[in-house]
């Protein structure tokens, strides 16, 4: 079943409307299946919060990157690592997965594209549309109402570390000053118990600059909606996320089929929207047969034993006969071989090698076998091949002798 992609700016509603999504998806299976116990599909809600991965991933500031982590995004690779793995797992004909997280490189989804395909399964992708402004706001809200929190605590006696930030050194004068002339604090120049402090007074202090401009939304108060849990992202990695953001092509084939849903949507109109992904998607599957790239497609190999040993049993069995059949009909004549490999019999398919005008030596027909044997060993040139069985294989092997004998004629 399909691969749903979640994307949109962060903060724009991505898991509101992913749990939406989520739950007229089971409204719909259970109306659809005829015993509540057996559904007919499997529904799947993958997030950053399903796999506790947390928002710090995504931040690319090295002054946050900790000294044991080999590069800024290193972290960002292993969690979309992560998230791939856990698609991959469930995803099959009767899965529906839906995949809630930035999705803001084209690259990863097109990955995620090619691996629905691999599987057979239809893929689609949902963008949640928001101004920049909007986005800025809730992001900015999120963090006011962890500020609050964290003021309610220290009221309340939690945080008793009042009396060691009234202390002041020589180098958080340093970084006061340092913030205030606009310029973005070293860790090399400063204290490293004031060096992650000053660094967020200099953020303070960019960000009051930049939420003086027109776009940004400041008055916007959180719904009920917004889980109190929902983290916030830094503002500087809000900002780099946004525009790092790729938006979805619906020209493009890991973009489309795509479904718009804004912000401002009622639950009505969300509703529509999910109406068509289940009839366009869901129920009734693109016309367009879905085939896996013949790249990755597994071959089968013969029921019989395996693939290599019937190779080599087969062509060596081959080589075999047209020695022992070479001397009855001379040189140029003609080699009948059986296709199965057993006995002559009359109502078989036979196989027919050409000789050339000059004696075969075992020498050369060895040398024509290895070559085809290591043609064959990955199943190089085979694509159109259903099952490589024995018969299948033997008549292969005939054609090329017979395309090798012909050149020498």
């Amino acid at each position: 079943m399909p691969l749903i992609l979640i994307t949109g700016l962060p903060a724009s509603g991505k898991s509101t409307r992913a749990a939406q999504l989520y739950d007229y998806l089971t409204e719909r299976i259970a109306a659809e299946s005829s015993a509540p116990s057996t559904p007919k599909f499997r529904l799947h809600l993958i997030s950053d919060q399903s796999l506790s991965i947390s928002r710090s991933v995504y931040d690319l500031d090295p002054a946050h990157t900790p000294a044991h982590v080999r590069s800024a995004n290193a972290s960002e690779k292993d969690a979309r690592a992560a998230l791939y793995g856990a698609v991959k797992r469930v995803l099959s004909p009767r899965d529906i997965v839906i995949l809630d997280t930035l999705n803001y490189i084209k690259g990863w989804r097109y990955q995620l594209y090619c691996e629905a395909k691999n599987v057979q399964t239809p893929f689609g992708l949902v963008q949640i549309g928001c101004p920049v402004a909007r986005a800025r706001g809730v992001n900015e809200a999120r963090i006011r109402r962890q500020e609050q929190e964290q003021q309610k605590k220290e009221q309340n006696g939690d945080n008793n570390s009042t009396k060691d930030k009234s202390t002041t050194t020589p180098s958080t004068t340093a970084a006061t000053a340092a913030a205030g002339a606009g310029a973005a604090p070293k860790s090399g120049d400063l204290h490293p118990e004031t060096y992650q402090q000053s660094h967020q007074n200099w953020q303070q202090k960019q960000f009051e600059e930049e939420s003086k401009g027109p776009d940004f939304d400041e008055d916007i108060t959180l719904g009920d909606t917004d889980s109190p849990l929902e983290p916030y992202l830094p503002r500087s990695n809000w900002e780099n996320l946004v525009f790092r953001y790729e938006e979805p092509n619906p020209m493009t084939r890991w973009d489309s089929p795509l479904f718009i849903l804004t912000w401002s949507d009622s639950p009505d109109d969300a509703r529509k929207v999910f109406d068509q992904i289940w009839d366009e998607v869901i129920v009734n599957k693109p016309q367009k047969l879905i085939r896996a790239n013949k790249s990755t497609v597994q071959r089968d190999k013969d029921p019989g034993g395996d693939y290599l040993y019937v190779l080599e049993k087969e062509t060596q069995d081959i080589v075999k006969r047209i020695l022992e059949q070479q001397a009855e009909v001379g040189e140029g004549g003609t080699v009948r071989l059986s296709r199965s490999g057993g006995s002559k019999g009359e109502e078989e398919e036979m196989l027919e090698v050409e000789l050339p005008g000059k004696k075969v030596g075992l020498p050369q027909l060895q040398r024509y076998r290895r070559a085809f044997v290591a043609l064959n060993r990955g199943g190089i040139g085979l694509e159109a091949v259903g099952t490589l069985a024995a018969g299948r294989l033997r008549e292969s092997f005939v054609g090329y002798l017979n395309d090798a004998f012909e050149k020498e004629m």
